[in-house]
């Protein structure tokens, strides 16, 4: 597995919260995506699309998992009825790069922190965990679709 820390900036989010099983994020994906239609264009130029994932599944139970799916939004954007704005605090982060099916990101998720980060000497700070997705899958094959996950470091 190859891990790069790397310093990330602070960044504003419009979310969706998901209460439950993590590969159920699709349906708060889906809200945040007909919420923010009219501005997708514009905002995918200058954004990214993220999940960000606040519960640890080895001791959090699925019916409880937090997780929200979220668009990097400007500092003026006024975010539109039912979305939630956070924040994501600047910091060191360990990222890692997946190609492949979404489906495979929980074995992913499973090697970096339950192998990787425990190895690595560093510890993951109070934050979430954070998936961005680089590429889009409504155009790119699911062999191709690539995301980083990124574990903030304490």
């Amino acid at each position: 597995m190859q891990v790069d820390i790397s310093a990330h900036p602070a960044r504003r989010l419009a979310t969706v919260r998901h209460v439950g099983p993590y590969n159920q994020i699709g349906r708060a994906f889906a809200h945040l995506g007909h919420t923010l239609g009219p501005w997708m264009p514009e905002l995918a130029e200058t954004g990214a699309m993220l999940a960000l994932y606040h519960d640890d599944p080895r001791s959090v139970p699925p019916e409880a998992l937090r997780a929200d799916a979220a668009m990097v939004v400007p500092e003026d954007f006024v975010l539109p009825p039912g979305l939630t704005e956070q924040h994501l605090p600047a910091g060191r982060y360990a990222s890692t790069e997946h190609v492949g099916p979404y489906e495979q990101l929980g074995d992913v998720w499973q090697r970096f922190m339950g192998e990787w980060l425990p190895a690595s000497g560093e510890r993951a700070a109070a934050s979430p965990s954070v998936e961005t997705y680089l590429n889009n899958p409504e155009t790119t094959l699911r062999a191709e679709w690539r995301t980083r996950l990124s574990i903030p470091l304490a």
